[in-house]
């Protein structure tokens, strides 16, 4: 195969290559999380005590120092950390995937100059080790919100469809920013700062209903908040999504994976020369 040959950038080229490619995917995200955790003593357990461990600092911190209350729920103490960790476990697949991106291509050189190897995959393994680790934090969320609330309302199984756009939109953002990265080192630096900024533009610590008039406009035009409040919803209120917006962000996600994917298959003919 010629490095410098135009590659397809079609949503069938998309779907084709996933497909193809689909055995060495799941290999190299297996490998991937095992390596996170490859010379600890608990090994693969970390993944899920991690998160266990993080919402009891946020039940502790939150509900005992700040007594922090969540409106729509009884007076729980632990209300308020459950609540909260909704929404940063949809921040951090957004954030892993987005500060990894453009370092991706940069760490596996080889791949780009060696071998004949499906590039467009890379990000796709980063973000398959993201849901990984997102789907234990959730598997902990859940077993909290029976333990502590009493309930889980039957809408939770629309909860991946609600993560749907999040799971498309951060693929687009990682094949965007690993291309972009290998011409431009410094984006790497750059996607920490937003991404860390965006935790406190995205309803995560607050509803957006606490927020003043003027404000809520301007965080609901962030697509993170509709993902957030709509997570809850299901998750947690037992409320139906709302379809409409839901289409809506849903076609914003598919032009966002296909634009970030056409950028990667456009520009990585001249990976090989800047490398």
């Amino acid at each position: 195969m010629n490095p410098h040959s135009k590659h397809p950038a079609s949503f069938a080229a998309i779907l084709s290559s996933i497909w193809r490619n689909r055995g060495l995917i799941l290999q190299m995200t297996q490998r991937e999380v095992i390596g996170r955790y490859r010379g600890s003593a608990m090994g693969l357990a970390w993944s899920f005590f991690n998160p266990v461990l993080m919402l009891m600092v946020y039940t502790f911190f939150f509900s005992v120092i700040f007594k922090s209350r969540w409106g729509g729920l009884n007076d729980n103490k632990a209300t308020f950390a459950v609540v909260l960790f909704v929404g940063l476990i949809l921040h951090s697949l957004l954030a892993e995937s987005i500060n990894r991106a453009p370092t991706l291509i940069l760490a596996n050189v080889n791949y780009v100059k060696k071998v004949i190897f499906p590039l467009e995959i890379l990000p796709i393994v980063a973000l398959g080790s993201a849901l990984f680790h997102s789907a234990i934090s959730l598997l902990v969320l859940v077993i909290a919100e029976v333990i502590l609330l009493h309930t889980l309302p039957w809408t939770a199984i629309l909860f991946p469809l609600i993560l749907l756009p999040l799971i498309l939109g951060s693929l687009g953002l990682a094949w965007f920013l690993s291309a972009f990265g290998v011409y431009v080192r410094d984006i790497s630096q750059i996607t920490g700062i937003i991404t860390s900024v965006l935790m406190f533009l995205s309803p995560v610590f607050y509803p957006v209903s606490n927020l003043p008039e003027r404000y809520q406009g301007w965080i609901k035009l962030n697509p993170l908040t509709f993902i957030i409040e709509e997570g809850r919803n299901t998750l947690i209120f037992g409320h139906t999504p709302d379809w409409t917006n839901w289409l809506i962000c849903m076609a914003g996600a598919l032009f966002l994976a296909w634009f970030g994917f056409w950028w990667f298959q456009r520009t990585r003919k001249g990976f090989a020369d800047v490398l």
